[in-house]
């Protein structure tokens, strides 16, 4: 397929300049940003249902079911990720410290500094496809990608391709354990995260060889973390990226523009979407990050009802995955997406 091939479906289409994001917001329920305790803490019960079972799964079944299982397991824990990712934005619950125990808690078994992540995050939201600002995996520019070393260019186009799915790993080295991507005033409250997760991983995983041994290690952990990753890396991906969406210079950027036409809303089988909390239902998230995972879809109907031409919206399929990883590779905000392959034989 190449550039100029159609999305899986007709997208969004230009907002007006004059648009802007609070008179989006003004459209939505007000119920869309009421807090339930009842709810955020039946997410967690469940959550540690599904989780627990996944680890049982893993426990009793034959090799040949392991996959099974590893998946199962794997989709809890980013369930478990989207409950800390809720806490991270303070719409799980209204006392901070609850959010900062639970975010920490829900984040641990991954090994994911709780602080580290949400500062950035929030960098990701307040500066979404703005160029060299947005930290979510930005698309290099094509003259940024010719001065790369051969072996950085290398890693580039294996995480922009078919490597996708590992893009996370690196994400999660290379950003949330260097105090230098913080400012001096967050720092005290990152390496106190670093340190939680370090001190357990310096307990558990020990541990856990001791009495399981190496592959228990492996099966245990290692496995459903991949999976893990592998669904944040597409999540991620496919949030952001199609041929159409745009990165914008700063000084061009309008936020209606990014959070609302810049946000991709994807369907995922119904048992992912169960497992993950709907964080698939990503343009309200984007338009704002008070509202609860569980009043996404009330709040995507009231878009769709008052806004729906504007909206990205897919379905998750071989063919997606095939046009995102074989044609939106280097970006220039005055030509758009260009493949590796038309970059190297212009």
């Amino acid at each position: 397929m190449t550039v100029s091939s159609p999305p899986p479906r007709d997208f969004a289409v230009r907002p007006d300049p004059e648009m802007r994001l609070r008179d989006i917001l003004k459209t939505l329920p007000k119920e869309c940003f009421q807090k339930n305790r009842w709810k955020a803490w039946t997410t967690v019960l469940i959550n540690i249902c599904m989780v627990a079972l996944g680890y049982v799964a893993i426990a009793v079944a034959p090799w040949f079911l392991l996959p099974l299982a590893w998946i199962l397991t794997g989709t809890a824990l980013t369930g478990s990720f989207v409950i800390g990712h809720d806490c991270g934005h303070r719409s799980f619950a209204k006392r901070r410290w609850v959010n900062d125990l639970v975010g920490h808690s829900m984040m641990l078994p991954l090994i994911y500094p709780f602080h580290s992540w949400r500062i950035l995050h929030n960098k990701h939201h307040a500066h979404t496809n703005k160029m060299d600002v947005d930290n979510a995996w930005q698309p290099l520019r094509p003259e940024v990608y010719a001065s790369l070393p051969a072996p950085l260019q290398f890693g580039y186009r294996l995480l922009r391709k078919w490597g996708w799915w590992l893009a996370s790993i690196v994400h999660w080295v290379e950003l949330h354990f260097d105090l230098n991507n913080f400012e001096p005033k967050d720092r005290q409250k990152v390496k106190l995260s670093i340190a939680v997760v370090v001190i357990f991983a310096a307990i558990a995983f020990p541990l856990m060889i001791a009495t399981v041994g190496l592959w228990g290690f492996v099966k245990f952990w290692l496995m459903p973390w991949l999976v893990y990753h592998f669904w944040m890396s597409t999540f991620t991906l496919v949030h952001h990226t199609a041929p159409h969406i745009a990165f914008q210079e700063p000084e061009d950027w309008n936020a209606a523009k990014a959070q609302l036409c810049g946000t991709v809303h994807c369907t995922y089988p119904g048992w992912v979407e169960f497992l993950c909390y709907d964080i698939n239902v990503h343009i309200p998230h984007h338009l704002s990050t008070a509202i609860p995972s569980y009043n996404l879809r009330m709040a995507h109907r009231s878009l769709q009802q008052n806004w729906g031409s504007y909206l990205n919206e897919t379905r998750f399929s071989w063919p997606l995955m095939q046009q995102i990883a074989g044609q939106c590779h280097l970006y220039s905000p005055k030509g758009g997406y260009q493949s590796f392959q038309e970059f190297h034989n212009q």
